[in-house]
């Protein structure tokens, strides 16, 4: 094993939570490659299970095992750019930790982007034994409204651009890294969107398998991220990811505080406007949390009986804005006596007051338990 050669292939592997697959992984990886020179890169966020103790532990055995421990520094794509920025190979494969991506497909990938006849090789998720199904109908059809999403916006005829395995010349990632975005799950989406003309692609079919351990890291709520990668390209960068994401939550709580407003008033339960605003702003605000917990700042999100600190931290934080809101409302509601003007003003000073609070103090320096 000493003289070993150097890898033609390194195997990224961003991990979270993932003790007890790992070392499935490493042994599955083993068989399916053993005629390549290759290496597994483990880059773990930290995880309170011991899964970079776990990955650590087998490379001190086995050199084509190599792990990254990053601390205070979390998401799914800014570990995959990590990890593949700290590879030396000519080529990288990104393959999840939660061993629902099927391995056996990467001899098949690799022979492509040897013969040059790739510089992509997409495994495409598909859907052949209902025993074995992966992908919940949910999520299905969320990923084919965003394949049908994505070939109109960038033109590129990909099955799967949300996929999360894939195999890639490492020169390329090299290339465009200063321009893909560290935050969200969709790697590839952003790979795709930066690189250069006439990038050549083959795609893998594989059925997506069952997770076995651990916990799922994505939910329906992902679109979102999706969503906000494209309109980040489309604002040339200027809007990071995290930013559309929480205006995006902002304008569905905006939907919640004029609703609520309006049935407020039309049930005049309330003595005053004031106190329809008041109750409509809680409301908004409320959902405003939980949506940015689970969607924006994921990576931080509260769990449990924290969600409740979370809030209590969000109304607190935010305290300033909702007096502003209210203020602002009703100023306005009394000078013209239109409620969704007064209403929409004084929540869009909310707003923007809520996201300079929530990056700066109630998500900050957290992580996932």
């Amino acid at each position: 094993m000493n003289d070993r050669a150097a890898p033609i292939l390194s195997v990224i592997v961003p991990t979270y939570r993932e003790a007890a697959n790992v070392p499935v992984l490493f042994e599955r990886l083993k068989a399916v490659l053993a005629d390549l020179a290759w290496e597994m890169i483990v880059v773990d966020d930290d995880s309170p299970d011991g899964t970079a103790d776990i990955a650590f532990g087998l490379a001190a055995r086995d050199p084509r095992l190599r792990c990254i421990r990053r601390v205070k520094r979390l998401g799914l794509a800014g570990a995959v750019i990590e990890g593949i920025l700290s590879s030396s190979a000519e080529f990288v494969a990104v393959i999840d930790g939660d061993l629902q991506h099927d391995e056996a497909i990467l001899p098949a990938m690799a022979a492509a982007l040897t013969a040059g006849a790739a510089d992509l090789a997409i495994g495409v998720r598909v859907d052949k034994q209902a025993g074995e199904r992966g992908l919940s109908p949910t999520r299905q059809k969320l990923s084919d409204a965003g394949a049908w999403f994505f070939k109109r916006v960038s033109g590129l005829s990909v099955s799967d651009p949300m996929s999360g395995f894939f195999m890639i010349r490492r020169a390329i990632v090299g290339e465009i890294a200063p321009r893909l975005s560290s935050d969200g799950f969709k790697i590839l989406a952003d790979i795709l969107l930066c690189a250069p003309p006439g990038l050549r692609i083959v795609e893998t079919p594989y059925v997506f398998r069952k997770r076995r351990a651990g916990e799922s890291k994505l939910s329906p709520l992902v679109a979102m991220d999706f969503l906000g990668l494209i309109v980040h390209h489309a604002s040339a960068g200027i809007l990071p990811i995290r930013f559309v994401l929480f205006a995006a939550v902002g304008g569905l709580g905006l939907v919640v505080h004029l609703s609520i407003l309006k049935a407020l008033i039309a049930a005049a339960a309330l003595p005053s406007f004031s106190a329809d605003q008041l109750v409509a702003t809680i409301a908004a605000m409320t959902s405003n949390f939980l949506l940015n917990n689970e969607v924006t700042y994921r990576e931080y999100r509260y769990r449990g009986w924290s969600i409740l600190s979370g809030l209590l931290l969000f109304a607190l934080v935010c305290s300033v804005g909702v007096v502003v809101n209210i203020d602002i409302a009703s100023w306005l509601f009394d000078f013209d006596h239109i409620w969704w003007v007064a209403g929409f003003a004084g929540a869009l000073v909310g707003v923007v007051w809520n996201y300079a609070v929530s990056t700066s103090f109630v998500w900050r320096g957290r992580r996932s338990g």
